[in-house]
């Protein structure tokens, strides 16, 4: 019998690895062991809502920035210590907030059943109720994550920036196995919050050699723009909505790009290829449309094998 080559068996076991997290993930993971878990979500983010508008953008970016540093495995809650910062206070993730709300959560559930349902879990069940609470969709969330036990804050540079470029985007994204569609899915995340300064600034001062501002910027979007971020601003939370109903979940992100109203290079590169280019006319066409894919790529993206070991009692501790 002929001998399988060793690069063939190491292909094999990653494939099975990648098999067994799949299907360690289901839609009736707590059915037996934690019947109520979903509902306590739910009120805790709609409670929070209510006092504070942006708690939504906050869980669902919360959510993106787990998922796309060492998988879905509620790294980006714990809490540094003396020995270590953890990705809460890397660069891009100061500006994080809402942790109150998986605490107040977990607490809830640590009551109803101890020890049972992963911090993981819960981040990505409130990003999706945040969505859907803002008038977004809604989509079954695939559970059975478990809580990882490393968190680095230098490892946050592995995030997608808002000045990449398609290309950059296209590798970010891959190398999480999202593709194309994806990318265009999940940028309609824009669709909630608020941006600093610092993100969009590359886009409406000293652009490039022959411009001060991007030119795909529509002009007057780029004046208010430059109004409320001077060349050299010092007021420390100025910036920008992220679209025009910054607190509705729709499909306005769309409309805007099409528009030359988008905030970030990132969001500006998926005109400057032709596929994804089509899938934001067609999103900007049809809310119904970007919601079917928006959930269908928030279900891949959560799914992202996290390697976590333990369901912590304190989301900001380790066991």
């Amino acid at each position: 019998m002929m001998a399988l080559p060793t690069c063939f068996i190491a292909l094999l076991f990653a494939l099975a690895l990648f098999c067994s997290e799949v299907k360690a993930l289901s839609s009736d993971y707590y059915d037996q062991t934690c019947p109520n878990a979903e509902s306590t979500i739910t009120k805790v983010v709609k409670n929070a809502m209510l006092n504070d508008k942006t708690v939504p953008a906050a869980l669902l970016r919360m959510h993106f920035h787990d998922c796309f540093v060492r998988g879905c495995d509620a790294s980006v809650l714990l809490n540094s210590t003396r020995n270590n910062k953890a990705e809460k206070d890397g660069p891009p993730n100061i500006s994080l907030h809402a942790f109150y709300v998986i605490d107040v959560v977990k607490k809830q559930i640590e009551d109803l059943c101890p020890g049972v349902v992963s911090c993981a879990d819960i981040v990505a069940l409130a990003a999706r109720d945040a969505v859907t609470l803002s008038g977004g969709p809604s989509w079954e969330v695939p559970k059975g994550r478990k809580d990882g036990r490393i968190s680095k804050a230098i490892e946050t540079r592995q995030l997608p920036s808002p000045t990449f470029n398609f290309s950059q985007l296209q590798q970010n994204f891959g190398q999480r196995g999202l593709s194309l569609d994806d990318l265009v899915a999940l940028s309609g995340g824009h669709t909630l919050g608020f941006s600093h300064c610092s993100s969009f600034q590359n886009r409406i001062h000293n652009f490039d050699k022959r411009h001060n501002v991007d030119p795909t910027l529509q002009s007057s979007f780029a004046a208010s723009l430059q109004n409320v971020c001077p060349a050299h601003n010092k007021v420390r939370n100025a910036g920008a909505t992220m679209d025009s109903t910054t607190t509705l979940f729709d499909n306005a992100y769309y409309k805007l790009l099409m528009n030359g109203k988008s905030l970030f290079t990132s969001d500006e590169s998926l005109l400057t290829n032709s596929r994804t280019k089509r899938l934001v006319s067609k999103y900007a066409n049809s809310q119904d449309e970007f919601f079917k894919a928006f959930a269908n790529s928030m279900i891949k993206m959560s799914s992202i094998n996290g390697n976590g070991q333990e369901v912590r009692l304190d989301c900001r501790f380790v066991r």
